[in-house]
């Protein structure tokens, strides 16, 4: 009988330590769905809009790198508004290069990264790639990212 008892205790210390980490699919997608749609909201609103400095360069000369080889640029950026930088958009044009976006917003004075990875396998050559992004930031909403690589 007691460890039967015992059993019970465990199983519901267990059940009253579950989090919010375990939610279902669909309370998942529903906090996704409210974020996508507070990310829209901010976007649209000018009053809630920032600037950008980017640290470095909106252009990277990777270098040479053998056929075959993953290349990851990064591009820093900071916060120099009064309002959290939103990210609404990151995207590359081609499909040997992915696009990595801060998902949370960037608080004002803060730095953050957007980082691209290019795949140079089948690329021999120059390579001019493009990433577009777009955030809540004035005087644009556009930003273009670019970096070259060699592939030999």
């Amino acid at each position: 009988m007691k460890k039967i008892t015992g059993f019970v205790i465990a199983v519901a210390l267990l059940a009253a330590c579950n989090n919010s980490e375990n939610k279902t699919p669909e309370q998942k997608a529903t906090d996704d769905s409210l974020a996508a749609i507070e990310k829209q909201k901010a976007m649209e609103d000018t009053l809630n809009y920032t600037s950008i400095q980017w640290l470095d360069s909106t252009f990277i000369f990777a270098g040479k790198v053998k056929e075959g080889k993953q290349v990851e640029v990064a591009f820093r950026f900071k916060n120099t508004g009064d309002k959290p930088l939103i990210f609404s958009k990151v995207e590359a044009r081609c499909g040997c290069t992915v696009a990595d976006k801060p998902e949370e917003p960037v608080a004002p004075g803060a730095e953050g990264v957007i980082k691209g990875m290019f795949d140079s396998k089948g690329r021999k050559g120059d390579n001019r790639k493009y990433i577009a992004v777009e955030a809540n930031t004035k005087p644009s909403r556009s930003h273009g990212l670019e970096f070259e690589v060699v592939v030999e």
